[in-house]
């Protein structure tokens, strides 16, 4: 038996008695207690992952932002974003431990995106439900845009199209006069909506 193995052996007894000393065990006992209360106090999530939802955007969004949050959705919206950003922008998420069990995407109105793109950024999102919101834009892109998000949600079972478009289009009093940045009135429908 090696001299430092069997010190440790003969400390753990020890130690324990003195842990367990009848005055003290009351006190052993409560912290115990705490520490296994504060320990599983962290939200869980799947394997590791922050619950709740995460929503990224353009300017659609960031519009009703205050609505979303209002609805505990945490937002990342911009100005002109465009969709080929959105597989970096998810990875960087994912890394640093921000990006939420559930993950809201509403970008396209900025131009045509590309389904390699959209598909990056669901296999970016790695294990999470993620939610493809149609665009209502009054571009030439739109219609195609549409048809890749929901070709991109035919590819991952974790992936779900939510048809904004569809939803909205025959109520033109929640769109500003350029038809489809949002009205307070389209801001609240657009929240009750997506989230």
């Amino acid at each position: 038996m090696v001299a430092g193995s069997s010190i440790a052996v003969m400390a753990t007894p020890l130690r324990i008695r003195r842990v367990l000393d009848p005055r003290r065990s009351t006190f052993v006992v409560a912290f115990l207690t705490v520490a296994l209360m504060l320990g599983s106090a962290a939200p869980a999530g799947a394997g590791g992952i922050p619950p709740g939802r995460y929503a990224i955007g353009d300017s659609v969004m960031l519009g009703a932002s205050g609505e979303l949050r209002g609805r505990g959705i945490k937002v990342n919206a911009t100005v002109s974003r465009q969709f080929s950003t959105l597989p970096g922008l998810i990875r960087r998420l994912r890394s640093s431990g921000r990006l939420r069990e559930t993950v809201i995407i509403h970008l396209g109105n900025n131009g045509f995106l590309e389904l390699n793109d959209c598909k990056a950024a669901v296999r970016a999102a790695s294990g999470r439900t993620v939610y493809l919101v149609t665009v209502k834009v009054p571009r030439q892109w739109r219609q195609e845009n549409n048809r890749r998000l929901a070709r991109c949600d035919r590819d991952f079972p974790r992936a779900h199209l939510v048809d904004w478009f569809r939803h909205s289009v025959n109520h033109p009093a929640w769109f500003a006069d350029d038809l489809y940045h949002l009205t307070p009135v389209g801001q609240r429908r657009y929240a009750a909506f997506i989230s």
